[in-house]
């Protein structure tokens, strides 16, 4: 972008005060978007606003995105001072050291995790725990509990699925405390899962586990309990601000009784670098200013409203979250002893046919439905029926190519784990592969039958899972597997990452081998694209990476694809 245009401090001579002179017609046509009360300056090209701190603030969000002259550098410099973010006087997290578990700890902790017991225990609880997934956040947790003071009774936050996993894990790694201090060697601290949204007593126990949809409904009940600690499992559960989840968390939270509060998730940063905000407003109030706060010094805002960080700020995120709130290990730092992880995109043939007929079914109901739609609700929801249409008609169209790919990869005689998406492709994958007696996880299971379909595939009884991509991509460990094969692809690389590392994990012996099935000439070679300008963002405020980002528009891309396919015929 070149020649956008200048900004300077001048004396008005029709108000007689300092004022901010924009020139250039695409940075005067920003302003006036932006800046309602401007006014013409003496050319065509120029525009005169007031200097105060909100005209400010809005002149910087276009000098932040855009290269604008800076012609009075000393006074926007001296102005923009004020606006900037300022730094939290929340002391940094020190160098960490391997800390040893307390007494009530039962089992032992690996270097890495003892090092993020003592970055619990320095950041006082108050803390996201981002390591990847794998590598063992729930024990380090429940290390950390066991070692704080005053930390139960605690309330485990998480999705449906985890839950029996935690009371498990509670079982397992932690001894009982009677109240007079003492360890019991052979029993465990009380917990109970919340499973029912109807108002009640809950009674007392060390541990409440309770998933994230049923949290409001039981909220009256919670506030009752003189919770100590909360922790939230998959905490990316509440990246966004609008939602129930997000305000019963937030109140309990702020309650007088809670002193430690833990987030925990491998993948915190779903698809937009500000979902990290309403995360770190719960764990550390404050840190990153409120939301407002945090759009005007790192992100640009789209026509749709959605805050994106701005690529040079990436890095000043980052060393925000690392410097006061996040401890972030990968396993290619902590475990040296795992196997590498290889990604390989494998472009396999669609039927084309088929591809084309239901596109033009598609685009015609789209239009149809466009046409009769009253509001701008149901034109977006018959957006959003099409972009769903079209995924599920993608990947029934590879649906023969695939099952041949999986064949081929079973005379390996290895197991293999093979994610899906839509009910009917999975249902369809069972029938095309029912020779090899698949063991099944799917949205809509009982805890036990999935439990018994994952026990059936890690002791061996078959060498073929066929999960959904997110039924099965958090709360279970499939490491007896070394490939995992995407029939469908996901808008989100948050959801493919941790499908991935249910096989690539703490007690996976071989190099793990996932493998993304692109259709030739269907949405996957789009969504392809999206996945991977998603994982630069993500990367580069997770990790530290600076690849650029660009966004794209999902519904108006399928649009455009529909139309095009449909006209080439």
């Amino acid at each position: 972008m070149v020649n956008f245009g200048s900004l300077e401090f001048v004396l008005d001579r029709y108000s007689g005060t300092w004022c901010w002179k924009i020139s250039g017609a695409r940075a005067v046509n920003m302003t006036a978007k932006l800046i309602p009360r401007a006014w013409y300056g003496d050319k065509p090209d120029e525009a005169i606003v007031s200097d105060n701190d909100e005209n400010v603030k809005q002149l910087k969000l276009i000098a932040d995105r855009y290269p604008m002259t800076i012609l009075s550098t000393s006074v926007w410099k001296r102005k923009i001072s004020s606006l900037i973010v300022k730094k939290q006087r929340t002391p940094k997290i020190e160098k960490l050291e391997k800390a040893l578990p307390s007494s009530q700890f039962r089992g032992t902790l690996l270097d890495f995790q003892r090092e993020g017991l003592d970055f619990l225990l320095k950041s006082s609880g108050n803390a996201l725990l981002a390591d990847e997934m794998g590598l063992g956040k729930t024990v380090q947790t429940l290390a950390y509990l066991s070692k704080e003071k005053q930390s139960f009774p605690a309330l485990i936050i998480a999705p449906l699925v985890t839950l029996t996993n935690w009371q498990q894990e509670i079982k397992k790694f932690l001894k009982k405390k009677s109240r007079n201090g003492k360890i019991i060697q052979n029993d465990s601290p009380t917990s109970t899962m919340i499973r029912v949204g109807k108002l009640g007593d809950i009674g007392e126990y060390d541990f409440y586990i309770i998933n994230y949809e049923l949290l409001h409904k039981r909220l009256p009940d919670l506030e009752k309990l003189n919770i100590h600690s909360i922790i939230c499992d998959e905490v990316q559960h509440l990246r966004s601000k609008t939602t129930q989840k997000y305000a019963a968390v937030k109140k309990l939270a702020s309650m007088n009784s809670v002193k430690y509060r833990v987030g925990l998730s491998g993948t915190p940063i779903y698809n937009r670098g500000s979902e990290i905000w309403p995360i770190v407003d719960i764990l550390k109030p404050g840190l990153l200013g409120n939301f407002k706060e945090f759009c005007e010094y790192f992100c640009w805002v789209d026509e749709k409203g959605k805050a994106m960080v701005l690529d040079n700020k990436r890095d000043t995120l980052r060393k925000q979250l690392t410097t006061h709130v996040m401890l972030r290990r990968k396993k290619s730092d902590v475990l040296k002893d795992l196997k590498d992880k290889v990604r390989h995109q494998q472009r396999i043939t669609a039927d084309d046919k088929y591809y084309k007929i239901e596109l033009d079914k598609i685009w015609k109901k789209l239009e149809e439905e466009q046409k009769y739609a009253e509001t701008a609700f149901d034109k977006s929801a018959s957006y959003q029926r099409a972009i769903e249409s079209e995924r599920q008609v993608a990947g029934m169209s590879k649906l023969k190519h695939v099952t041949e790919f999986v064949n081929e990869v079973m005379e390996t005689d290895e197991s293999i784990v093979v994610f899906c998406h839509h009910k009917a492709l999975h249902k369809l994958l069972h029938q095309n592969l029912s020779e090899h007696n698949p063991a099944s996880i799917i949205g809509g299971q009982t805890l036990s039958v999935r439990d018994n379909e994952i026990d059936r595939f890690q002791k061996g009884k078959t060498k073929l899972m066929i999960a959904g991509l997110r039924a099965g991509n958090v709360g279970i460990n499939l490491t007896k597997a070394r490939y995992v094969i995407f029939a469908e692809l996901d808008w989100s690389p948050a959801i493919h990452r941790q499908a991935e590392d249910r096989l690539h994990r703490i007690g996976q012996k071989n190099t793990v081998f996932a493998y993304y099935l692109v259709g030739i000439g269907t949405l996957d070679e789009h969504v392809g694209d999206i996945l991977l300008d998603k994982e630069f963002e993500v990367d580069s405020i997770l990790d530290g990476k600076t690849e650029s980002y660009e966004n794209k528009e999902k519904a108006k891309m399928i649009l455009a694809q529909i139309h095009d396919k449909v006209a080439s015929k």
